[in-house]
């Protein structure tokens, strides 16, 4: 896959076609794990996030993919957007400004039960990427794309420890933060 995404990079429609079908399923497993975090009943399915993801990453010209992780570290920001895009919609649509009802005791597992949660994750998320980048980063890539340790280590170029202790250090602060939005 590692050499398709290079060769894709470089021009190569060929690696493009050949990876394509690959790509689609790997996206489609990640964002069937996301989605399955999401409230019953959930509008969104997984497949049109994947299409939508696989439509703007096609597009992208002249990327220099380096490996696999790279690919699906900016896959996974990609699909945070657009749930974070069709949650705000949904609250405009539907929530008429109400207040925003958070849990992330657990943020691997978190149930988000409305569109507000997602939206206030990513708030919460943005804050914490303003003065710890790394720490948003783990928390994308684990959250957003169900990344394993070892994979969000690939992706940022850093050890499995490191991975680890960001990962618990930022879903404690997200935690202290979204309590505050109860």
């Amino acid at each position: 896959m590692t050499q398709l995404l290079v060769a894709w990079g470089a021009g190569d429609l060929g690696a493009m076609e050949q990876l394509a079908p690959v790509l689609h399923q790997e996206l489609h497993r990640v964002a069937s794990r996301r989605l399955a975090a999401e409230r019953r009943g959930h509008i969104l399915q997984a497949t049109a996030l994947v299409n939508e993801a696989y439509l703007r990453l096609i597009d992208w010209k002249n990327v220099r993919w380096q490996n696999r992780a790279q690919f699906f570290a900016v896959a996974s920001q990609m699909m945070r957007h657009i749930l974070v895009d069709y949650a705000r919609a949904q609250h405009r649509e539907k929530r008429g400004g109400s207040a925003l009802q958070v849990s992330l005791s657990k943020a691997a597992g978190v149930l988000l039960e409305s569109a507000d949660d997602l939206v206030a994750l990513d708030e919460a998320l943005r804050t914490l990427e303003s003065f710890a980048p790394r720490q948003g980063r783990v928390v994308e890539l684990r959250f957003f794309a169900g990344l394993s340790l070892q994979e969000t280590a690939e992706a940022l170029e850093v050890s499995v420890a490191t991975v680890r202790r960001d990962w618990s250090l930022a879903r404690a602060w997200l935690y202290r933060e979204l309590e505050q939005w109860k």
